[in-house]
Parts: C-alpha cells; sequence; structure tokens
C-alpha cells in the first residue's frame, strides 16, 4: 500500500511541479514524514532530505523542457544563483543540527504565513500592473538569493512558494512565474541534496524504505517513477488555465498541503 501511494503522489509531485513550479517539496515532505513514520522524531529530517533529491529531479527534467524564451530571463543573473546555492547548501546544513521538529513545524507555519500573505497583499492573485520604464521591480533582488535559498532548504519547499510569488509581484503571468521557480528551485535543491546524501546516520532510520546518507532512495525514487512520465507530457502539452485560476489554484494546493503536514504531525505526536 505505502509503494503504491508513493508512485500517485509521485504523478501529483509531476503536475504540481509543472503547474506550480514546486518541483515536489510541497507535497513530498508530508507523504514522507507519513511513510516513514516508523523511524520515529527522525522523519521530519529524513523527508526534507528525501525531499530536496526529488525536487532535483523533477525540477532538472521540468527546466530542460522549458522554452528558452522563458529561461531567458534569468540570464545574467549569475549572482542571485550563486546565492541561491550557497543558502541551500547552508539550509541543509542547519536542518541537520535542530531537531527534527524544527524544520517540520516550520513548514506548516511558513505555509500558513504564505497563504494568508497571499490573499490578503495585492499583486498575487492578480499580476501587477508596472509601469513599463519600471524595470527595478521586475526581477527578484539578488540580495534576497541566499536567504531564500536557506529557508527554503531548511524547510525542504524547494524555493517555489518563495520565488513564485515574488516573480508574480513582479507583473509575470502564472505561467511564466511557475516555470521559472523550476530552474531556481534547481539551484536551491543541489547543494542541499549533496549534503544529506553524505550526511551521517545519527539515528536508527530503518523504518524508511532505502536510505543513503539521511535520504530514502526508496520512497525518492517511487516518487520519481510517478513524476517523471507526467512532467514530461505535460511540458509537451501544457494546459491552457486562465491566469486567474491558476493563481488560485496555488493558493488552494497550499493550504491542502498545510493540512496535510499539520495531520501528520499531530498523528505523531
Amino acid at each position: 500500500m505505502t509503494v503504491l501511494v508513493l508512485v500517485l503522489i509521485g504523478v501529483l509531485t509531476g503536475l504540481t511541479t509543472v503547474l506550480f513550479g514546486f518541483g515536489g517539496g510541497f507535497v513530498t515532505v508530508p507523504v514522507i514524514v507519513w511513510a516513514d513514520a516508523a523511524v520515529g522524531p527522525a522523519a521530519g529530517t529524513v523527508a526534507v532530505a528525501t525531499s530536496a533529491i526529488v525536487m532535483v529531479v523533477n525540477a532538472a527534467v521540468a527546466t530542460t523542457a522549458t522554452p528558452r524564451v522563458v529561461l531567458a530571463r534569468l540570464r545574467g543573473r549569475g549572482a542571485l544563483l550563486g546565492l541561491l546555492a550557497a543558502g541551500g547548501l547552508l539550509g541543509a546544513l542547519a536542518a541537520m543540527a535542530v531537531p527534527a521538529d524544527v524544520p517540520s513545524w516550520g513548514f506548516v507555519i511558513y505555509v500558513a504565513v504564505t497563504i494568508i500573505d497571499m490573499l490578503v497583499r495585492p499583486g498575487f492573485l492578480r499580476p501587477a500592473d508596472l509601469a513599463q520604464d519600471d524595470t527595478s521591480q521586475r526581477s527578484i533582488p539578488t540580495a534576497a538569493g541566499a536567504p531564500i535559498g536557506a529557508v527554503a532548504s531548511f524547510l525542504g519547499v524547494g524555493g517555489s512558494v518563495m520565488t513564485v510569488p515574488l516573480l508574480r509581484r513582479t507583473g509575470l503571468p502564472m505561467g511564466h512565474a511557475t516555470s521559472l521557480a523550476n530552474p531556481l528551485t534547481l539551484t536551491i535543491s543541489v547543494p542541499a541534496a549533496l549534503v544529506f546524501i553524505l550526511a551521517r546516520q545519527t539515528t536508527n532510520l530503518h523504518g524508511a524504505v532505502f536510505t543513503v546518507g539521511i535520504v530514502d532512495l526508496g520512497a525518492a525514487a517511487l516518487l520519481l517513477i510517478g513524476a517523471i512520465p507526467v512532467i514530461v507530457i505535460l511540458r509537451r502539452h501544457p494546459p491552457r488555465i486562465p491566469d486567474r485560476v491558476h493563481a488560485w489554484a496555488y493558493v488552494v494546493m497550499l493550504v491542502v498541503v498545510l493540512l496535510t503536514m499539520a495531520a501528520s504531525l499531530l498523528q505523531g505526536t
């Protein structure tokens, strides 16, 4: 039953990777907490680590299939990408230095704050109306790279929940904002994934499917079996979704993820 659930959730992560730029983090973390509940208190850390692997592969596949005209918006942003990677590395190291419940409950709190922000503050549910010559607000500030990367890898969210709202508020339609979230997620997740794979186990992880470092590669593989075909198909035949509907669907998806993660954590207490 766990195998089937992980594959089916993998299909969902493929869908969210293409439609919302999630890369899998917001979906996989709650599911892996549930699947690896037998690990005990370390399940939250294993979930964050495993999520990083899933996001690397999903984001890489989605990025290679993204039109070059969209990726062109990242030209000349080497400094931002470098800081995102550095932040991803630091966040991964920090996640291993604190109790597993800290990133897990931090995940819940961050998603809740993000949902409130998108509903209350203008600029997300309807793209911002910027002047044609107002280029200063049309990109993510370079200095934001390190904190975005650190928070994203620490919580296991990949960065999309931070970058998509930021890109959206620069005036981009949801389709472009979510597409650009994938290469940004990839930049954050690669160094984080390496840290987690090379990490030494300090607790008994026999309840996981198959671990390397603190990554449950077995769970990651099952999730990817479901995700990759969906990403390839949807990138070749992208669905046409009205921009406002797309934005509301993003908010609804975060609400579902928030409730799922909170339920998983409360069940384990």
